[in-house]
């Protein structure tokens, strides 16, 4: 194939590729057993950012630290005892995951994937209603929480061992030494590692499987694509996590760290104080955000942040989960010139990110999200002919390659939907590639709402809008929003006679979601929007919004 070397860009298949050679070589599909955990610890063992002596995932609150040269020992450990009784967990089966981030938490991950048990990390701040459903997706048979979210999974009424991580049960499976030490199991990289959770382009939450060969790719890719380290640079390579690790972002930024040699700091729940504290008193040179945080970094009256000068360790800030504005990217060069701000584009269908900025010059190319990652090909169609278009024109962006989800558990429609025949996933993003194959998403063709990178899909927020006598018809829009990029609003035609009002309407949903979900903004209509068909005209509803400042 003829490619051009400026964009990637290969004009007989329509189709962008990647042009860095990927520096680390895949396994195939169903012919060599190796878990992600193995596939991990052989790239440490060979890691030269770092040593392993020197390396140590910590937690920003407490200071507890965990040396790398103790990882593989506490891995296997764990996972010795967790095939053990009474757990005597066996591969193919799932373990439910509900904690907050902690050093503990990619040690977990990576001891359950050496067995062959499914992962499935969740949000601790969801409602019981959201737990339930996703444990009826995943089906675990165990549960591994957070002391402080054992109750919730009590009131799901699921009769299934739980194991709190942190406790004193949990520290002995993983510092002390099993009495028979076997974990050897045999995992194909074709088999499932992991269930996500996401929303896809419509409806109510699915779970999104990603097999090894997934992580593999998403791990490797990272690692090709990293941005070399300034000559100048002396001090250990410390990245801080201020994203969750049951967000793919953070999940596969976790494990990607442990096989890069890197330092991690993680953090509990975000709190701005502690994150310039932490950048301070470790050292941070990486620092992995959402937009939000981008935002309060740049925000003129956060005192923590313009007084003294706490990021002079910092060269890099990564963004991902949804786009910075160009006003504020803008701002961040202003305030902090000599931190690239590095922004990354994927999804969970996708094992996280599938583009990002790999070098100071590409840092610099504002409003992009990068280039394409290794292993990745991608594609721009135009979404009402179908057709593949060149550089510097608009369209849906299909991505094929080894990232490529399996599928969602128990909906094959689903998936047929999103991904053909010929592996290209449909994003529903509406993007473009320049004339140096850096990728910018313009808008999204989907009808999900991002608030501050987590997914809110409107159909599930409508459903429980429909719910009360005294509302007659719904829908939710997504709302602009500088600090969250879009918040969800919703248009209510009220029963007639009824005295319901926004805070009550607010409330209601509140008690029934998770935070990040909750209703921000309420507007009381006569009717809502619709097509013959009966579909809810949303982009009438946003106009409206708009065009009243509401």
């Amino acid at each position: 194939m003829a490619i051009n070397t400026r964009n990637g860009f290969c004009s007989e298949t329509v189709t962008f590729h990647n042009l860095k050679p990927p520096l680390i070589r895949l396994p195939s599909q169903s012919t060599h057993y190796s878990s992600v955990t193995d596939f991990i610890f052989s790239i440490l063992t060979t890691t030269t950012t770092n040593t392993t002596a020197t390396a140590v995932l910590i937690d920003a609150a407490t200071g507890r630290r965990i040396n790398y040269s103790d990882v593989k020992l506490f891995v296997r450990n764990l996972a010795t005892s967790l095939r053990q009784p009474p757990l005597s967990l066996v591969k193919g089966t799932s373990a439910f995951i509900i904690s907050h981030n902690c050093s503990y938490v990619p040690i977990l991950y990576l001891s359950l994937f050496s067995i062959g048990v499914v992962v499935s990390p969740a949000n601790p701040a969801g409602s019981v209603n959201e737990i339930s459903r996703q444990i009826q997706i995943c089906k675990p048979t165990v549960i591994f929480a957070a002391a402080d979210a054992v109750w919730k999974v009590s009131e799901t009424g699921f009769n299934i061992p739980v194991v709190v991580i942190g406790s004193g049960e949990f520290e002995s499976m993983m510092t002390l030494q099993p009495e028979r030490d076997d974990v050897s199991v045999n995992v194909l990289p074709s088999e499932t590692a992991a269930i996500l959770y996401s929303s896809g382009t419509t409806g109510n939450t699915k779970g999104v499987k990603l097999t090894h060969r997934n992580l593999m790719s998403s791990v490797a890719g990272a690692i090709t694509g990293r941005k070399p380290r300034s000559s100048q640079a002396y001090s250990p390579t410390l990245c801080l996590c201020t994203v969750p690790y049951f967000h793919v972002y953070g999940f596969t930024l976790c494990i990607r760290t442990v096989a890069s040699g890197e330092s991690l700091v993680s953090i509990a729940r975000y709190d701005l104080r502690l994150v310039v504290r932490s950048v301070e008193a470790f050292s941070v040179c990486y620092l992995a955000v959402a937009p939000p945080v981008v935002v309060a970094l740049v925000d003129g009256s956060n005192e923590e942040v313009v007084s003294g000068s706490w990021w002079r360790s910092l060269e890099t800030v990564f963004s991902g989960g949804a786009t910075v504005t160009v006003a504020v990217i803008r701002k961040f060069m202003r305030r902090f010139p000599d931190v690239a701000l590095v922004q990354t584009y994927g999804l969970t269908e996708t094992t996280g990110a599938i583009s990002r900025a790999t070098s100071p010059y590409e840092s610099t190319i504002v409003g992009s999200v990068g280039r394409l990652i290794a292993h990745c090909e991608a594609k721009i169609v135009d979404p009402n002919t179908g057709v593949s278009l060149p550089p510097m024109n608009h369209g849906e962006l299909w991505v094929r390659g080894p990232s490529i989800m399996k599928g969602y558990v128990d909906d094959k429609q689903g998936v047929n939907t999103m991904v053909n025949s010929d592996g290209w996933l449909r994003t529903g993003d509406l993007c473009f590639f320049d004339n140096e194959g850096f990728l910018s998403v313009v808008d999204r063709l989907k009808e999900l709402i991002k608030y501050k990178g987590y997914q809110v899909p409107p159909v599930e927020l409508e459903q429980i809008l429909y719910s009360p006598p005294d509302i007659t018809e719904a829908a939710v829009i997504p709302y602009q929003d500088e600090a969250a990029g879009q918040v969800p609003m919703g248009f209510v035609v009220k029963r007639r006679g009824s005295t319901i009002n926004e805070t009550q309407v607010k409330d209601f949903v509140a008690k029934q979601v998770a935070p990040y979900k909750k209703l921000r903004r309420v507007c009381f209509i006569d009717s809502i929007p619709k097509n013959a068909p009966g579909k809810v005209l949303r982009k009438e509803l946003i106009k409206m919004a708009v065009n009243s400042r509401l």
